[in-house]
């Protein structure tokens, strides 16, 4: 039973690099410009610590608990709360691509009925912030979905890989076995949103072309529709 959590000791540190990439995308949502969101400001970051909180609780009860435990029922309490933190962080992941989604539809709007700020410095400020916000919260969909996502490694039965990354083709000892962390997971949502394709990692299952689809879709319209409109206006 206690091979079935392998992940919590092995990946520890990708949790933890995955609650601190919510609260950068937290951080940066306080720190859009122009109104951009959907209700007051405040309330995204809001909903989004209020699930990150008792997440990253869960996170280190589990990991703990996982130090410790021997007995099946021990490993039977940890199994469910591991399902519940996936629960909750795919949940939180929602939430956040919804917000980041709706402030950019707002901020086109704006742009297009020309009341989007005074200065174009604003707006390539705010769209900065939504294209990292894109590129991370794409990272935590890479991340938290291929081959289950790490929360579930070992309790599901999920074997199909949906990305094929460079290390898993090579014909190397050290790498057989080899699995990404979240780190390759933000390097290729980064990738994919500055070359809008692909670059050494490929998608293998519907899942992920649709996923790298809607990034790269995202990541071209805050690019070329509005840091384009943002640099006409400063010349």
């Amino acid at each position: 039973m206690r091979d079935h959590h392998i992940a919590i000791h092995h990946r520890a540190l990708d949790f933890w690099l995955a609650r601190g990439a919510v609260l950068v995308i937290i951080c940066l949502q306080l720190l859009v410009i122009n109104d951009l969101s959907f209700g007051p400001r405040w309330l995204a970051p809001v909903l989004e610590a209020a699930l990150l909180v008792p997440l990253s609780v869960a996170t280190a009860w589990t990991q703990s608990e996982a130090r410790k435990a021997v007995e099946d029922h021990e490993w039977h309490r940890i199994g469910e709360r591991r399902l519940m933190i996936r629960r909750t962080a795919l949940v939180m992941t929602g939430i956040i691509s919804l917000m980041n989604c709706g402030s950019l539809v707002f901020l086109v709007r704006a742009l297009v009925g020309g009341h989007a700020g005074s200065t174009g410095t604003t707006l390539l400020v705010d769209a900065l912030n939504i294209w990292v916000t894109n590129v991370i919260v794409f990272a935590l969909w890479f991340w938290s979905t291929d081959r289950g996502g790490p929360p579930t490694c070992g309790l599901v039965k999920r074997a199909e890989a949906d990305f094929l990354f460079p290390q898993m083709s090579l014909n190397d000892r050290d790498m057989r076995g080899w699995l990404p962390g979240f780190v390759d997971y933000l390097f290729l949502a980064f990738t994919n949103a500055t070359a809008f394709s692909p670059t050494d990692t490929m998608p293998l299952t519907p899942r992920a072309k649709l996923l790298m689809m809607a990034e790269a879709m995202i990541s071209l319209l805050t690019i070329a529709l509005v840091a384009a409109r943002a640099v006409n206006i400063l010349t």
